[in-house]
């Protein structure tokens, strides 16, 4: 991929586009393109189809879809599988039809099954049921991996997936009824914290392990992913190492310096034990993470009392 190439990134305004965004700029990328939800609704096929024949991208990297914790996706199961499918057939079809070089997609650690060995090693996709709170959006992600493998297959196209493990890191989304684990619970201590360290209210017992990889690090595999010929069609994006949710909150509880107690709803469910990937195979191509996650935690914190004005307004 040339410096000059030109480079489509979807979902360019959420933290994973944004990211991406950032790491091609450093790289000296010049010929970034991107629409908010405004200008192009990716749902709708006529539209994607009109943008991607009129800009003829040199690569489209997919960093779009609709997004959310455990009780966003399971309160919403026809909206994430249905949208998130949307998104992705529209972008991909449009990709193979124009041609397109190098097409990007990126996928969810939730696609592989609830209780399957650990890590988790890519061919461990389809061997089994899915955790079921976030079984709409997985199904959704599952099948843009397959499309991509189908016509890397039949067509002999780049199409790679990415499939990260648990993301964070600035322009994360802090709304409690939406956000992830990592950013919701950043927010509660906050506000507990100004709260006269009132006791903070978490899911769950703690015991689940979870994997979390900083964005900017993703942002750097997308890259080294445009920039050679992988061979392969998907791989895992990740740390390699996992920790439990009681940990996690102790690392927030200390960095956001609050000093009150923890009460753990053990009626909340848990989600997945655990979820730890296999990154073998990207690692030994040439990407390795690099954010440790102490570190991460507290410049997203940063970030975060940085923008609390935006982030009042969104919500």
């Amino acid at each position: 991929m040339k410096k000059a190439s030109k480079i489509y990134i979807a979902g360019h305004k959420g933290m994973v586009g944004s990211a991406i965004w950032r790491a091609l700029t450093a790289a000296g990328y010049t010929n970034l393109i991107g629409k908010t939800s405004k200008e192009l609704d990716l749902r709708n096929q006529a539209q994607v189809y009109k943008f991607i024949t009129e800009e003829q991208p040199e690569a489209i990297i997919d960093a779009a879809a609709k997004v959310g914790g455990i009780l966003a996706n399971s309160k919403n199961q026809y909206e994430f599988l249905l949208e998130n499918m949307q998104i992705q057939n529209n972008l991909i079809q449009a990709a193979h039809t124009n041609n397109v070089n190098k097409f990007i997609f990126l996928g969810s650690s939730c696609i592989y099954p609830k209780l399957a060995a650990q890590p988790l090693k890519e061919d461990y996709l389809l061997t089994d049921s899915l955790e079921p709170t976030n079984e709409g959006y997985a199904i959704a992600k599952i099948s843009g991996v397959k499309l991509c493998q189908f016509i890397r297959n039949q067509y002999q196209k780049d199409f790679v997936s990415l499939m990260p493990t648990n993301l964070y890191g600035p322009f994360d989304n802090f709304d409690l009824t939406a956000s992830h684990v990592l950013p919701a619970m950043l927010r509660k201590f906050y506000e507990a914290k100004n709260n006269n360290n009132a006791t903070v209210n978490l899911w769950g017992n703690g015991t689940p392990m979870r994997e979390f990889l900083h964005v900017d690090d993703l942002a750097k595999a997308v890259l080294f992913t445009l920039e050679h010929k992988l061979p392969e069609h998907v791989y895992n994006v990740g740390t390699g190492t996992d920790v439990t949710i009681k940990q996690l909150a102790t690392t927030i509880q200390k960095i956001t310096g609050h000093t009150g107690t923890i009460d753990w709803d053990s009626s909340k469910p848990n989600g997945t034990p655990r979820k730890l990937l296999d990154v073998s195979k990207l690692n030994k191509l040439g990407w390795q993470a690099s954010i440790e996650l102490e570190e991460g935690i507290a410049t997203t914190f940063k970030w975060f009392l940085e923008n609390q004005e935006n982030l009042k307004k969104k919500n």
